[in-house]
């Protein structure tokens, strides 16, 4: 039995780990799906950087939980990936499912499509916040169903700038650390370039979905079986 810690990526909370839970438990394994700081029903604390890698910390220390896996999402994989070298020997397996890696002195938005600047101009003309996408449009081709996106619109909300801004912290090479990287084939069908250069360390390996960027909401079963395959 492992300890699954699941952090989603910007604009989600635990909730969208609803029905990946239930599978993993089935299974045997221990599951904690955590909302990080200014989300969803944690909106309106003051989050940074540096506040999402606590959360993840903070949780796994309280809940004095060994043997885990630590599973980021998207942007969490920026948190994630710094939490998990500051667990130390409770860390069992770091499994990054479609999203970014944290590089020591860079952002979220160091690696924005548009640029740095852009995505810091959207935040600043929202009150300091990346909003949520607006409508259906913005979610297509990644194999939602229209219940999912429904879903989706209805329970995201504005994620804290600070987080997207302000560099990560590491303290050793996160190629060290025993990772499963899960590429989600409908966003793109490559790892970015960072993703790609940590996967040729021996401590990594690559799996894929034939899916969109939320494979929690668009095949959580196939996720949960994948998450399931990687404590053997």
């Amino acid at each position: 039995m492992v300890d699954f810690v699941l952090v989603a990526g910007a604009w989600l909370g635990s909730w969208a780990w609803d029905e990946v839970v239930p599978p993993l438990r089935a299974a045997g394994h221990g599951t904690h799906p955590l909302t990080l700081s200014g989300l969803a029903d944690k909106q309106g604390v003051p989050a940074g950087q540096q506040t999402h890698v606590r959360d993840i910390v903070d949780e796994i220390e309280r809940r004095d939980l060994r043997d885990v896996v630590l599973v980021g999402h998207s942007y969490s994989g920026i948190p994630v990936g710094q939490a998990a070298e500051r667990i130390g020997n409770r860390l069992t397996r770091v499994v990054f499912v479609d999203s970014e890696v944290p590089v020591d002195g860079g952002s979220f938005a160091s690696g924005w499509w548009q640029g740095p600047a852009a995505l810091e101009s959207l935040i600043a003309d929202n009150g300091g916040y990346w909003p949520p996408p607006p409508g259906a449009a913005d979610l297509d081709g990644q194999g939602l169903t229209d219940e999912q996106v429904t879903r989706f619109i209805e329970n995201s909300t504005p994620h804290p700038g600070a987080t997207l801004t302000e560099p990560a912290v590491l303290t050793r090479p996160l190629g060290e650390l025993p990772t499963t990287y899960i590429k989600c084939l409908l966003d793109g069908p490559e790892p970015n370039d960072t993703v790609a250069k940590l996967l040729t360390s021996d401590h990594w390996r690559l799996l894929t979905m034939a899916t969109g960027h939320w494979p929690m909401f668009s095949q959580p079963a196939e996720l949960a079986r994948l998450l399931v395959a990687e404590t053997t």
